[in-house]
């Protein structure tokens, strides 16, 4: 833990998709703050990480109602929602693309963190404080073919992430949005090694292909205390004045001029 004092120490905190990856490293930073910590997924965490859990369903309406209801009930709402929780469905052609996977990825991807900033953030403008994190991804930036629809639902994710600041800045709360490339989660690790069984190679040269085709300058993918370590900057005391802002943890994939 950091010797500064970030101001997280007492936080009420919910981390959606919180059971592994990159939520669960969140979960972990914000514990190892202080914080008060709870985490939704469809299946509880393997390991303890010090957080409440509570079993959701965020892909559908009455899933992330239901969260809400019992966020607050539990705890009264809170100071910081990092809505984490997102999915791709297959790789597909764009063309053939079927309709049930654009509404699977929408719903996943930009619904579910709408209807949860719905059900919680109302309680932060009622306080007049609060933070809210959307983990988005490059790929709103860098879409891959045969992703689109996950990249389009990301990039709608940004946009509403700044519209949302604009709407609450007046009233204490802060929206931010947080872009990260090519991490190694457990879900990475897992599509690496079918690719390396593919191939009939090892993980370690497919991860560097990857590395090779991004173009990555800093020559390795990310690792997901990376991620949470912005995100951990961004619901702090320190970030205060960031908000409506889109911050890209991505090893320099996409070039800037």
């Amino acid at each position: 833990m950091p010797d500064i004092d970030e101001g997280l120490k007492g936080l009420r905190v919910l981390v959606t998709g919180g059971s592994r990856g990159l939520g669960e490293a969140t979960v972990r930073r914000f514990v190892s703050a202080g914080a008060t910590v709870l985490t939704a997924s469809r299946s509880r965490p393997g390991r303890d990480s010090g957080a409440a859990f509570i079993a959701a369903d965020l892909s559908t309406p009455e899933g992330v109602a239901d969260l809400g209801r019992r966020v607050i009930a539990e705890v009264g709402g809170v100071d910081v929602l990092v809505n984490n929780a997102g999915a791709a469905s297959a790789p597909a052609p764009t063309l053939s693309r079927s309709d049930d996977s654009w509404r699977a990825d929408l719903e996943m991807n930009l619904l579910s963190a709408v209807r949860l900033d719905r059900a919680l953030v109302p309680g932060m403008v009622e306080q007049g404080s609060g933070v809210v994190v959307h983990v988005s991804s490059i790929a709103s930036k860098l879409p891959q073919r045969s992703e689109a629809s996950y990249a389009a639902a990301k990039a709608a994710l940004n946009v509403y992430s700044r519209e949302l600041a604009t709407e609450v800045g007046a009233n204490g709360v802060r929206v931010v949005c947080v872009l990260p490339g090519f991490v190694l989660t457990d879900g990475a690790d897992a599509h690496l090694q079918r690719m390396a069984e593919q191939q009939g190679v090892s993980t370690e040269q497919v991860t560097q292909q990857i590395v090779d085709h991004l173009n990555l300058p800093m020559g390795r993918p990310g690792e997901p205390e990376d991620v949470a370590e912005m995100i951990a900057f961004l619901a702090s005391g320190r970030a205060k004045w960031l908000t409506g802002a889109q911050f890209r943890v991505d090893g320099g994939i996409i070039p800037t001029v």
